[in-house]
């Protein structure tokens, strides 16, 4: 600088002068900007006192509300507890009574099966031997509580030394079978099949009953009678379809069987 000329030098300090007071000027707005934005966002005292009031104010609300939501949720899951409880006792007194009902039931039938065999022991006591059952004006006997098991032949002897014979189902004796199926229980050693008077060994294929009639309508389990080996003689099981519960059965197979021979005079 100390070379240039004073005219040039006094030119260029002027323009320094100019720069700085811009700047100056530049930085004073700025500052007073900037403070009048302070100014209008400065609290005075008391506001400050309401804000800290009302902050606290607030706080206390939270912590209420906090406190009462806690409460609610506490009695909420007392009131769902108690619930559970009592949902847990109507299942209980639900299965209660379904089983009471259940007993009544098989109560009642029982009820009416007793009444039914009193009847029938009370007219067998007066038409019958003992230990036989008057059914349909006819005297049977079913060995359902003795723990003997015959062959064909070996059952119709005893029926023959009573006085009778094996049963003939000439029709839709269903009262015989209903009576069978109401006395059976759920004893494996049980009866599960008893022994009629009805058999081909006279002419294998042509069934006839004990009399010498040749049977005119059967009621024969599907499939039966197959005569698998020297299957020559018929048995009855209980079972609910009626037309479908004979077999051909080994004659000398071992099971139960049912006797029947006419009554005493019925006047």
């Amino acid at each position: 600088m100390f070379t240039m000329s004073p005219g040039r030098r006094h030119r260029l300090a002027a323009a320094c002068l100019a720069l700085l007071a811009a700047v100056l000027l530049i930085l004073n707005v700025g500052l007073g900007i900037h403070y009048n934005k302070l100014t209008d966002s400065h609290l005075t005292l008391d506001d400050t006192e309401r804000i800290s009031k009302e902050l606290i104010n607030l706080q206390d609300t939270y912590k209420t509300a906090v406190e009462t939501m806690k409460d609610a949720r506490k009695q909420l899951d007392s009131e769902m507890s108690r619930q559970t409880q009592t949902n847990w006792e109507l299942e209980h007194q639900t299965k209660r009574s379904n089983d009471y009902k259940s007993q009544m039931e098989k109560i009642t039938k029982e009820i009416e099966a007793m009444r039914t065999r009193l009847s029938m022991l009370s007219d067998g006591c007066k038409h019958c031997p003992a230990g036989w059952i008057l059914m349909n004006s006819v005297c049977y006997y079913f060995p359902l509580k003795s723990n003997e098991f015959k062959t064909w032949k070996e059952s119709r002897d005893f029926c023959q030394l009573q006085g009778g014979d094996l049963i003939i189902i000439d029709s839709q004796d269903e009262e015989v079978l209903n009576y069978l199926m109401n006395h059976q229980d759920s004893n494996p050693k049980s009866p599960k099949a008893f022994w009629i008077g009805l058999s081909d060994v006279q002419e294998d294929g042509t069934w006839k009953w004990w009399d010498g009639t040749v049977l005119t309508e059967g009621y024969w389990n599907d499939g039966e009678p197959n005569d698998v080996s020297n299957e020559d003689c018929a048995a009855l099981y209980p079972k609910a379809n009626f037309f479908k519960s004979w077999n051909d059965v080994r004659c000398d197979t071992q099971m139960k069987w049912i006797c029947e021979k006419a009554p005493k005079s019925m006047s």
